[in-house]
């Protein structure tokens, strides 16, 4: 298995993990992590009153009948523009593998995105208790700023990104100023065809669209035969145990699989996670609406101590191997719970070790299905804040379904599992080492005659 799985397994996930596009798209919305966490906290926050009821009350009683101002703002600071923080750091970090200093880039691409949306909104409005309604100039709905876009922006930084970086390399569109010009003017100069001409070909692209589809918006008409299918089959209990399977796979020959897979999961799990955010922000309480797979789902309920859900190996350590894992109970105790489990991966090592194979693989995806059932039945409350990674198991669950005990208990029930699948697998490696030691020791001492 591990032959194979080096000789056809290893190469493409090698490929996948370096590649340039996804890897700009994961770098990138990992780095808008800052912005992603306040808002999510500043919606979980004024939605706990509601959880809550004595919080509710205090908070009200201290600061006004309009305490969930302040969370409503940040909301509108973070995620109501999480499509626009997307395309520049996408086509920053795009234009950064090439070597280009990235700033022309990422404003050549956000200025591309911009020209690709409505320009005319439908606005309705009452004048002396008549109805008025029509298209308006300049009102753009937030949901071509927000994650309802992402797929778009995400498409536009790169190739924005991807034409604006190729022309720059052509040597007769840059522009070269005498030796004395400030080199920030200079270089403002050397990319301003290329700059022009990005911008002027996106324009076109965007003309020529509306005709060809009667006069559809590019992000419209994505979401209806790329986003909204695609999001159906990753929100899907398939879906999920693959990806795991793969995450866990990857691990053991050796590879980062959250990192390799992240670019292709990242928008998908970013974009999900948010639209349930933004409906818990509305006070939406029909489960049906929610996504399952969503934000922070795997950190929250599967990934216990880490990818393998190592903390319940730890547990098991415990249990039925103290003496003998004394060292190793040491060195990743603390570190798992707090979601780190290199020092376990590959201090035990887990990696390349076929004994662990099972229950490192088998562990996550019997907790992943669990945890899909149980958030998609409606028995647990789904995710709608996000939580940093490196969260506690437990609490994690806690604070990642806006407070609601729920989300603690399942991630309590996935760590029983996972301690159980690890213990048997921990006594029969106890009863192995037992049976080696004697006749290493019997080596050791016919070495020395």
């Amino acid at each position: 298995m591990m032959t194979f799985i080096e000789r056809f397994i290893m190469p493409i996930a090698v490929k996948v993990g370096n590649n340039r596009h996804l890897l700009a798209i994961r770098d990138a919305l990992i780095g808008m992590i800052a912005i992603t966490m306040v808002g999510s906290f500043a919606v979980l926050f004024n939605n706990l009153g509601q959880v809550i009821k004595p919080y509710g009350r205090m908070m009200e009683y201290i600061f006004g009948p309009a305490w969930t101002t302040l969370g409503g703002d940040i909301w509108f600071g973070t995620f109501a523009f999480m499509t626009v923080f997307a395309v520049f750091g996408i086509s920053y970090k795009l234009a950064r593998s090439y070597d280009d200093d990235g700033f022309e880039a990422m404003l050549v691409a956000a200025a591309c995105f911009f020209l690709l949306l409505p320009q005319v909104g439908n606005v309705t409005l009452t004048v002396n208790e008549e109805t008025v309604s029509g298209g308006a100039w300049g009102f753009v709905s937030v949901n071509y700023f927000n994650a309802t876009a992402l797929f778009t922006g995400i498409i536009v930084a790169l190739v924005a990104t991807e034409i604006f970086v190729r022309l720059a390399r052509v040597k007769f569109l840059v522009i070269r100023l005498p030796d004395g010009v400030p080199p920030a003017v200079a270089r403002s100069f050397a990319k301003l065809i290329p700059g022009m001409a990005t911008i002027f070909i996106a324009g076109v692209f965007g003309l020529l669209f509306r005709k060809v589809t009667d006069g559809q918006i590019l992000n419209d008409w994505l979401g209806k035969v790329i986003v909204s299918p695609l999001q159906s089959a990753v929100d899907s209990l398939p879906f999920a145990i693959l990806l795991v399977f793969l995450v866990h796979l990857l691990w053991m020959i050796g590879l980062h699989g959250p990192n390799i897979l992240g670019g292709i999961t990242t928008p998908l799990f970013e974009s999900s996670g948010v639209t349930n955010i933004d409906l818990y922000a509305k006070g939406v309480t029909d489960m049906s609406e929610y996504g399952v797979l969503a934000g922070s789902f795997l950190d929250a309920f599967v990934y216990l101590g880490g990818s393998g859900a190592t903390l319940g190996l730890i547990i098991a350590m415990i249990i039925a191997g103290r003496k003998r894992y004394k060292q190793m109970i040491a060195l990743g105790g603390a570190p798992g719970i707090f979601q780190i489990n290199e020092p376990i991966l590959f201090g035990l090592p887990i990696v390349l070790n076929p004994i662990w194979f099972i229950p490192f693989v088998l562990g996550p995806v019997i907790t992943t299905v669990i945890s899909y059932l149980a958030v998609s039945s409606g028995i647990v409350f789904p995710i709608v804040a996000k939580i940093p990674w490196v969260t506690p198991p437990i609490i994690g669950g806690y604070l990642a379904t806006g407070g609601h005990a729920s989300g603690a208990i399942l991630a309590g029930i996935n760590l029983i599992i996972s301690t159980l699948i690890y213990l048997p697998f921990v006594y029969a490696q106890v009863r192995i080492d037992s049976k080696n030691k004697p006749e290493l020791t019997k080596d050791t001492d016919t070495l020395s005659l």
